[in-house]
């Protein structure tokens, strides 16, 4: 029996080392789980920092390019007004244009019918002016005739009607 305990004192031994060592085995799994899962979560949050920086700086870049495409659409608007709108104030400068030049002609014509109105009036201004002058001087020859008429007769009055004047009163 002697013989038999050594191995029996050995196999518990062996059991014991045979479980331990699973256990140490199931603990270095566990570790090893554990460590794997540390490492992977290290590597996925590195990952997802990463992915943010990306997803920020590739929103700043879509943001950046939205804006050029945004302005070069109003651009273009902003180009097509311009022209719409220079091509009116054309029309417009047109217009006003012709306006003026028939206010002109309009002005040019007015003025040739003033002067022709300032001639034909100081043409009868004139006419009346000879027509008075000449009235004038038929008046004044008419009155000279009737101022020597009476002169004469005056004359005659004086010096021949002191003899035919028979009251003797002097005029």
């Amino acid at each position: 029996m002697l013989g038999k305990g050594p191995p029996q004192a050995a196999a518990p031994t062996a059991a014991e080392d045979g479980l331990l060592l699973l256990q140490s085995q199931a603990l270095a799994k566990e570790e090893a789980a554990k460590a794997k899962g540390e490492m992977l979560t290290r590597f996925l949050k590195d990952k997802l920092a990463k992915e943010q920086c990306s997803s920020a700086l590739n929103l700043h870049k879509l943001n950046t390019q939205w804006w050029v495409v945004l302005r070069e659409a109003k651009a273009k608007e902003l180009r097509q007004d311009i022209e719409i709108l220079s091509q009116t104030f054309g029309r417009v400068m047109d217009c006003k244009d012709s306006i003026i030049q028939s206010l002109v002609t309009n002005l040019e014509e007015a003025e040739e019918q003033q002067a022709q109105a300032l001639r034909s009036h100081l043409h009868n201004i004139d006419r009346l002016l000879q027509l008075q002058r000449c009235r004038l001087t038929c008046l004044e020859e008419a009155f000279d005739a009737q101022l020597q008429a009476l002169k004469m007769e005056f004359e005659a009055e004086r010096y021949g009607g002191t003899e035919t004047d028979s009251s003797g009163a002097c005029w």
